[in-house]
């Protein structure tokens, strides 16, 4: 059995980590670069490579803790290509938004009727409506800016909105594919801040010692460290089997879980160990934090999670 990753998983994951340093924008380099059409179908004009590949380029974007919908527009334009009757459309800024029970959106008599929060700029929604998904445009929707602590997002309102497409029960495919990215950039986010805070636990001196000596900070970082694998494990198997077509909405809920519990656990420590600079808002770490408490919740936190896995073993024979 082969656990290594592909020549094209690590020529994407190289590629990112050479442009996520650069002064231009990201996501036009990114463009430029043709690493948001690589791991894209052929059918829309990408590379042909699949979820595999994608994670691979999410978790080193979270690894920079850059700020850009690279799993919502990957999830969206991968959703047209798989399900749509014709997958040759204008994608644009394509971005997938899921449904959930706290924040609905309906389909009833041909119109899609509903708001959604911190969703991504786009241009093309993919939005989850019941067991299926719509592609609409964003100059047909309303939309307004909602201020985040890490930069911004839209609220999309949806009034009596005709789709200009339906993907047939897609619904479940978008949800499990967008939370498997969510994750893959979790494992960047959260292993690059265990990184600094190890660094700094070695250079940072009291009592004539460096912290990191110190048994209480070791237990922690160790603690921390197997929460990192455990997400990064637990994320792979998830990607594997939907990548292999198999069902994996178990995974996908174990894969969550460990992002939302574990990422909270190593997020704090982060910024337990390094102290007061932990909380300095212009410290690098403040970008690791905050962009862990935004992935923590993103699709659902850990009680979400297991009720999901709840359910799914109370019916299992």
């Amino acid at each position: 059995m082969d656990f290594a990753f592909s020549e094209a998983q690590d020529d994407l994951s190289g590629l990112v980590r050479t442009l996520v340093d650069s002064d231009r924008p990201l996501w036009t380099l990114l463009d430029e670069a043709g690493v948001l059409m690589a791991a894209l179908p052929e059918s829309v004009g990408g590379g042909g490579f699949g979820l595999l590949e994608q994670c691979s380029v999410a978790l080193e974007l979270g690894r920079a803790a850059a700020q850009v919908p690279y799993a919502a527009f990957a999830v969206a334009a991968s959703a047209i290509a798989e399900f749509g009757d014709d997958p040759r459309v204008d994608l644009g800024m394509s971005c997938a938004v899921t449904d959930d029970p706290l924040d609905p959106v309906t389909f009833s008599n041909g119109r899609l009727n509903g708001t959604k929060t911190l969703v991504p700029t786009g241009e093309v929604f993919v939005v989850t409506a019941g067991a299926d998904a719509f592609v609409v445009r964003a100059d047909g929707v309303s939309t307004a800016v909602q201020e985040l602590v890490d930069g911004t997002a839209l609220v999309v309102t949806l009034t009596n909105v005709t789709p200009e497409r339906i993907l047939p029960d897609a619904a479940d495919w978008v949800s499990d594919r967008l939370t498997v990215l969510t994750c893959a950039e979790a494992v960047g986010v959260l292993a690059e801040a265990l990184r600094l805070t190890a660094a700094y636990a070695g250079e940072r001196v009291q009592f004539g010692r460096p912290i990191g000596t110190f048994q209480a900070v070791t237990q922690r970082l160790a603690d921390a460290y197997i929460d990192v694998e455990a997400v990064r494990l637990t994320l792979w198997q998830a990607a594997w089997r939907l990548s292999e077509g198999l069902s994996g909405a178990t995974e996908v809920a174990t894969a969550k879980f460990w992002t939302a519990d574990a990422g909270h656990r190593v997020a704090h420590t982060a910024v337990h160990v390094h102290g007061g600079v932990g909380i300095d808002l212009d410290h690098r770490l403040h970008r690791y934090f905050t962009a862990a408490k935004r992935v923590e919740f993103t699709l659902g936190g850990a009680t979400d999670q297991l009720r999901k896995l709840g359910a799914t073993l109370a019916v299992t024979p």
